[in-house]
């Protein structure tokens, strides 16, 4: 932050600052990661769950609390400042860990997951918006592209490495110190290093042009929300294939290694492909978003969802290793064509004195898949089997690719 001026937009000049939030956001991703491989395989062998209702449970508890954590991270960061909600969430992570090490029932597991999407809502949105904060209007497709490239990049190889620690020590402790270390870590960095960006949003919304009804400066909270849900094209666009985005995320974190085991890979396997898909979508996001500056939102939005379509398809033919670990890398591709593409979306049409709303707005209904997800999923499986429940995935999945092209204006026009 410039201290003698007024605060200066760009990634250049706010490096540092851009830096440690990526850091910060790889950490909150680190711990997410920490679940994806191991909490399936615990349910089933400790607690004796089928995986289905291991899926239902820790993922609909997960993808609700943090849906709804992520609309008020944006309320409050308008609020109170980006910062208290930053630490706010990193405090909620601290049992995590704990009350999983030693749950005596499923119930203490189920419990954590409500406040790990507590943190995830909280810590994740934050960084978001304090990235977009600092960006300014011309970079925030890379902006988004190395947030959520450090956040998901971290969420692959974590899941990886607790598979091994999982494989060679076990299911518990193990996987979850790693976990709390990440906390530790992300809570202390985010304390005494982070400094607020609340003023640089102040200070772009002198600049912002303000046309039309997604410009306007003073909109209440029941205005964001429906501008944002559906009734702005774009913003409501944007929404919908969130959802969709991330209800087929549930789908793969929750029964992919249900399909995987059952088709007998091993839990190293099963760890291998958890990282594969995440992997790929961490590291195409730092093509995608920058991308997305120079050709425009809309036709990565559409190819990503119709490429995830495309994978979860093959997911619901395969039965191998390899054939499995294709379907990983192209829902991983299509997801990286989407993930950040629709976060630039979002800032590249809310004015800046409720951008921070309408992010939450939107991470409500993105974030809303997972427990969406797990509902549906879970309910297909139990009635037609696991195999059927990705293909009605898929299907969705392409529906609402082709809604986006039907319905969305490009909101970034080609430079």
């Amino acid at each position: 932050m410039n201290l003698t001026g007024p605060p200066r937009l760009g990634l250049t000049v706010n490096a540092a600052q851009f830096s440690l939030l990526i850091v910060i956001n790889a950490l909150v991703g680190g711990v997410l990661g920490s679940e994806r491989t191991v909490l399936t395989p615990l349910a089933e062998r400790e607690f004796h769950l089928d995986g289905y209702t291991a899926a239902l449970t820790y993922i609909l508890a997960f993808g609700a609390t943090k849906a709804t954590a992520n609309f008020f991270a944006g309320t409050w960061a308008d609020r109170y400042g980006r910062k208290p909600v930053l630490l706010a969430g990193w405090l909620a992570a601290i049992p995590v860990p704990a009350m999983i090490i030693w749950a005596p029932s499923w119930g203490w597991v189920v419990a954590a997951n409500v406040l790990l999407g507590i943190n995830q809502g909280l810590s994740w949105s934050t960084t978001v918006i304090m990235k977009i904060d600092l960006a300014g209007p011309e970079r925030r497709g890379l902006a988004m592209g190395l947030n959520e490239a450090a956040g998901y990049l971290a969420v692959a190889a974590t899941a990886m490495a607790t598979g091994a620690l999982a494989a060679q020590h076990g299911l518990r402790p193990a996987p979850f110190l790693l976990a709390a270390a990440y906390i530790a870590l992300g809570l202390g960095l985010s304390l005494v290093f982070v400094r607020e960006t609340h003023g640089h949003a102040q200070h772009e919304a002198t600049t912002h042009p303000g046309t039309g009804p997604a410009g306007s400066h003073d909109l209440t909270a029941r205005h964001v929300f429906t501008l944002t849900s559906w009734r702005e094209p774009a913003l409501g666009s944007a929404s919908q294939a969130g959802m969709v985005n991330n209800l087929n995320d549930g789908l793969a974190w929750g029964l992919f290694p249900v399909l995987f085991a059952g088709a007998g890979l091993s839990l190293t396997q099963i760890g291998t492909l958890a990282a594969l898909y995440p992997a790929v979508w961490g590291l195409g996001q730092l093509a995608t978003g920058p991308a997305s500056d120079r050709y425009g939102r809309k036709p990565f939005i559409v190819t990503g969802m119709l490429l995830q379509a495309a994978a979860l398809a093959l997911v619901a033919v395969a039965d191998t290793f390899p054939l499995w670990a294709l379907a990983a890398v192209l829902l991983g591709a299509g997801t990286a064509a989407v993930y950040p593409t629709l976060l630039a979306t979002i800032s590249d049409v809310a004015h800046p004195t409720w951008r921070a709303r309408a992010v939450g707005v939107y991470r409500l209904w993105r974030d809303g898949g997972f427990a969406v997800g797990a509902l549906l999923a879970g309910i297909v499986a139990d009635l037609a089997g696991v195999r059927a429940a990705v293909w009605v995935v898929a299907a969705l999945t392409a529906a609402s690719g082709l809604l986006v092209w039907a319905r969305m204006y490009e909101t970034h026009p080609r430079s």
